[in-house]
């Protein structure tokens, strides 16, 4: 293994290749970062300190800088802890376009259970071990596409961005966007938006396009990605089709 790695990375790295048996009772990474998550999980990164994640281990906060060099070392591990991928991901998929809605869905599933990933510090493109496994089950869908390896990846690397601002989007929106504060935002564009001023969006608040539609259950009412993911997909579906894919629906 690269002895150059940065602190954290060669430490998930170092565990593939020679992993530890984990004591029961004392400090290890991966218990440090089982507990961190917990913090996060309950109360967001801001929960998350040195101090309180031994605190609640039973250790002083000396103990922890052993196995764990620094807050951003312990966000590394935190988030490789979480990512792993879901066995689902490794059927096979003959459908590309399936194949990365199922890998969407899988993400989505992931950042909703651990809405703190989306506030975390972006240093770098995806490194750890488990980030890189998600990039190859994506890439992995596009194999028999006829696409050059260059535009697998640059699609790969725009769906997960607009995953990830998209759980973003959700987490900071929070209770704004329930069913019930959306009602209440299209009754308020309605009563500001005049056909003088804004005709065309008076036009969209008249369609009721800022409301969910009718007969959508309450239970899913929320932010979703499924819109701008049939979008992006369509375009990916245009760009096989220019390349002279087989892959194209």
């Amino acid at each position: 293994m690269n002895d150059k790695l940065p602190p954290g990375l060669d430490l998930l790295w170092g565990r593939l290749d020679e992993p530890e048996p984990e004591p029961r009772q004392g400090l290890s990474p991966p218990r440090i970062a089982r507990a961190a998550v917990e913090l996060a999980d309950a109360g967001g990164l801001d929960a998350v300190s040195m101090a309180r994640v031994a605190e609640r281990l039973g250790f002083t906060t000396m103990s922890l800088y052993r196995h764990v060099k620094s807050k951003n070392e312990l966000l590394l591990l935190m988030l490789d802890t979480v990512a792993a991928v879901p066995a689902e991901l490794d059927e096979p998929c003959d459908d590309w376009r399936l194949g990365l809605e199922r890998w969407c869905a899988a993400q989505w599933v992931m950042l909703r259970a651990h809405t703190w990933i989306v506030d975390l510090p972006v240093t770098g493109p995806p490194i750890t071990p488990n980030q890189l496994a998600w990039t190859d089950r994506a890439l992995s869908s596009l194999r028999d596409t006829g696409l050059p390896e260059s535009d697998k990846a640059g699609v790969v690397l725009l769906i997960a961005n607009y995953m990830l601002t998209t759980a973003r989007m959700s987490a900071h929106l929070g209770p704004a966007a329930s069913g019930e504060s959306i009602a209440a935002y299209s009754a308020l564009l309605g009563d500001l938006v005049d056909a003088r001023r804004f005709p065309a969006l008076r036009t969209a608040v008249e369609a009721g396009a800022f409301d969910y539609p009718a007969d959508t259950a309450e239970s899913e009412r929320r932010f979703d990605y499924s819109f701008g993911l049939s979008r992006i997909l369509d375009g990916v579906d245009t760009l096989i089709r220019q390349r002279g894919g087989a892959g194209a629906s």
